[in-house]
């Protein structure tokens, strides 16, 4: 298959990669001059999708989206796919499937999970939103760059699923910290509270998969100083997408709220910027009641 491929930074670079090791003819284009191995580089946004069948961006919001479509959408081919991989905001992922779509083209957004190492090694989750048709072109694409594809509806509803899903992420990852620091202070060891959460009620992925507590549980960002496997300050901005989200639907979500505004002052003001989200545990380890 051509691929136009926009957008090669920490995440787009390995997922073009990977398409073009399984022999797809990939042409790239990246504003600040950023390669990928094995992909053609282009001079700009639109040559880079002139002639291919599926473009994928991978691009930082939805204000960038936006921009970017507006210039790719009219040099793509009749009937291509505009495949977008960003995180962003429904209402953006929306207008530009409907602009894609004006043009005669399919439209699907696609957001990730799985981070740079979902990346690299072709393990990532797609959540995506758009038609059946657009879906079953780009399908053997997700296959490539990833484990699992979900179909998840119409337009904007890859979006919708993945910032629901962060906002729980981040709601539990909050809760399992604050659990970690009330045991310590009750004097109860982190390992026999993993050992009791893990196997009852309490049980989730941020304890399980991804425990905040270093040295306790399967390998973690925890294990190596906090180190981003997920940074907080990308976590912050997908709670900001949910509320944003939930305000447009007049939804009530006091937790997402609340996860959100305590990864604000952690990012903003305690230092948690460049710190993996689960760095809240040693946050509210030095934090008293007050």
């Amino acid at each position: 298959m051509k691929i136009g491929f926009i957008g090669l930074g920490n995440m787009g670079a390995p997922m073009a990669a990977n398409l073009a090791k399984a022999g797809h003819e990939v042409t790239g284009f990246d504003v600040a001059g950023a390669t990928a191995e094995g992909v053609a580089q282009a001079i700009s946004g639109p040559e880079a999708v002139k002639d291919a069948e599926v473009v994928i961006t991978m691009l930082p919001n939805g204000a960038i989206l936006r921009d970017v479509a507006a210039e790719l959408i009219p040099a793509m081919a009749p009937g291509a796919v505009f495949l977008d991989c960003s995180t962003v905001d429904v209402e953006s992922a929306r207008a530009v499937a409907e602009e894609a779509e004006a043009a005669g083209l399919g439209a699907l957004d696609a957001p990730v999970s799985g981070g740079i190492g979902g990346a690299a090694g072709g393990t990532l989750t797609f959540m995506v939103g758009g038609s059946e048709a657009a879906f079953a072109t780009a399908k053997p694409l997700f296959d490539i760059m990833g484990q699992k594809a979900v179909h998840c509806g119409p337009s904007g509803n890859g979006q919708a699923a993945k910032i629901c899903n962060n906002m729980i992420l981040g709601v539990t990852m909050i809760a399992t910290c604050e659990a970690f620091a009330l045991a310590d202070k009750l004097g109860l060891s982190r390992e026999a509270m993993f050992d009791v959460v893990s196997t009852s009620s309490g049980y989730s992925w941020s304890m399980n998969a991804y425990c905040p507590a270093p040295g306790v549980g399967p390998q973690s960002p925890s294990d190596n100083g906090y180190k981003p496997g997920f940074a907080a300050e990308l976590m912050l901005k997908d709670l900001g997408l949910s509320q944003q989200a939930a305000e447009a639907a007049d939804a009530d979500t006091p937790m997402g709220a609340a996860a959100l505004a305590l990864y604000k002052s952690f990012v903003e003001d305690e230092g948690g910027k460049g710190m993996d989200f689960s760095a809240m545990l040693p946050r509210f380890e030095k934090r008293g009641r007050g």
